[in-house]
């Protein structure tokens, strides 16, 4: 037999290994990945299956919106699913408060004023339509409304409006602001808003709107790097619409959310929205703060 150079291998010993050693649990555990949160992201309750996009955290608790805009909240940590694999669920760390906007100014452009301590919000109201366009009133204008204590509340529509100003019953002191979509003479939202200021709180009332279809159309379409929003058929949901000609899923409400967070995700600043927005918003602030400057 030739010779080999081949080093002598020692016998493989079959007990070298002890199960009982420590750690020996860990090896055989599944590790669940860690995420952090994001608007429009998709999760699913392991218990429930309720499956829905992510549209806030607080307070130790998620909110998702699943179909039908049905809203449910569910502990922060263990117990949901991404794309069908469990996780472990973190919140964002909160970024530092002077990164958050350019020293001196707010996002709406306004000269920033010291840290102030909550105070008592005003009687006065702002309702805008739909929830899109009150994350987005508060991205820009939050600050300026704290700083005056003016809540923004969404309203799902504009039909019922006189009902809702009847039901607010607005006066000298407790003024009532509506940002509309798609205020344009002729249109049936003007109706609406002729018809309010004519009523009995009409002195009261200040509908103001801006001239898009939908909010969404406020937002610069530069800022997503479009030449301009595309055009919808008149008949065709305008979210929807939006997404498909753009080449974004649409298949349900958690797809059109993440469309949404998408876009809102580009705007930081005033100078990221139309004029059209900008001017009724500043009405609507002025008109509802009124019989309160000092």
């Amino acid at each position: 037999m030739p010779p080999t150079n081949s080093t002598p291998q020692p016998p493989t010993d079959r007990y070298a290994r002890d199960v009982l050693n420590k750690g020996w649990q860990q090896q055989a555990k599944k590790v669940v990945p860690d995420i952090v949160l994001e608007r429009g992201m998709v999760l699913e309750d392991a218990s429930s299956g309720f499956c829905g996009a992510v549209t806030r955290w607080e307070n130790g608790l998620v909110v998702l919106e699943g179909r039908g805009d049905k809203r449910r909240s569910f502990p922060i940590g263990h117990g949901l699913l991404l794309e069908g694999r469990p996780v472990l669920v973190k919140v964002p760390p909160r970024a530092p408060a002077a990164a958050q906007r350019t020293p001196g100014r707010t996002a709406s452009g306004s000269v920033a004023g010291p840290t102030e301590r909550a105070k008592v919000a005003l009687p006065s109201r702002i309702y805008v339509e739909g929830r899109h366009d009150a994350e987005l009133v508060e991205k820009i204008w939050g600050d300026d409304l704290r700083h005056v204590g003016v809540v923004v509340e969404f309203m799902d529509g504009i039909d019922d409006l006189s009902d809702v100003v009847a039901e607010f019953r607005p006066e000298r002191g407790r003024r009532l602001g509506v940002l509309a979509d798609h205020l344009v003479p002729g249109s049936k939202e003007s109706r609406i808003a002729a018809g309010v200021a004519k009523g009995p709180y009409g002195s009261y009332v200040l509908v103001a709107g801006h001239p898009f279809v939908d909010v969404w159309q406020a937002v610069k379409p530069a800022k997503l790097g479009l030449q301009s929003w595309p055009h919808v058929p008149r008949g065709t949901d305008i979210k929807h619409g939006t997404c498909a000609a753009l080449g974004w899923p649409h298949r349900d409400q958690a797809d059109i959310a993440r469309a949404w967070q998408r876009i809102l995700a580009t705007v930081t600043s005033w100078t990221d929205l139309e004029r059209g927005l900008l001017t009724p918003v500043e009405q609507l602030i002025d008109f509802v703060t009124q019989d309160h400057l000092s």
